[in-house]
């Protein structure tokens, strides 16, 4: 048994959806417009080689990275993402804890994100993922899977080649989904201009 909205409940509804659709054109139209910007850049489409990393998270880091050779190394580069473990020492005793969370939240999101594909994707980190799972449970294993994938993202952007254990199929579809993109995003940038 159905029950009836009441007129003004009906009229807040339909005013919600309506303005649910005209946010989702929004995101839609800035999402090609970001899709117009990546396909040019070559740090970007670099990055899309690693699975979990699409044309938005890979802009992402690019954005948020700047110059990797402002690193020195990349323990550096992961503990400014805040994916590095806490170390408490007292004497010659040393323990590796949690995650500091001190650093790039921006990036630690969008690695924890690509790190929950890319166990599912990638046989390398499916198989770090479950080896380490297996000892320390699902949470810490995704987040020690974003930390193996950062140091990768700083070794890439370093030495400027793509990932080396990817899936050749998974990458050309993904370039053909950001030209397709970056077209309806460039079509956005004439109208505008």
């Amino acid at each position: 048994m159905a029950s009836q909205l009441s007129f003004i409940d009906d009229a807040v509804l339909s005013s919600f959806l309506a303005l649910l659709e005209a946010l989702d054109v929004q995101i839609s139209l800035v999402e090609a417009k970001i899709a117009a910007i990546a396909v040019d850049d070559e740090r970007v489409k670099l990055l899309m080689t690693i699975p979990g990393l699409d044309y938005f998270s890979a802009s992402l880091l690019v954005a948020e990275i700047g110059d990797v050779n402002r690193f020195s190394s990349d323990k550096k580069f992961v503990a400014w993402a805040g994916l590095a473990p806490s170390v408490h020492q007292s004497g010659d005793k040393t323990v590796r804890g949690r995650i500091t969370r001190q650093g790039n939240k921006l990036v630690r999101w969008v690695m924890v994100e690509a790190a929950q594909t890319a166990r599912i994707h990638d046989e390398r980190f499916r198989e770090f993922y479950e080896r380490y799972a297996g000892r320390r449970g699902h949470g810490k294993a995704i987040v020690a899977v974003a930390h193996e994938m950062l140091r990768v993202v700083y070794f890439m952007l370093k030495r400027m080649e793509p990932y080396r254990g990817g899936d050749r199929g998974l990458s050309v579809r993904k370039f053909k989904r950001l030209k397709c993109r970056a077209v309806v995003g460039l079509q956005g940038l004439w109208v505008a201009a």
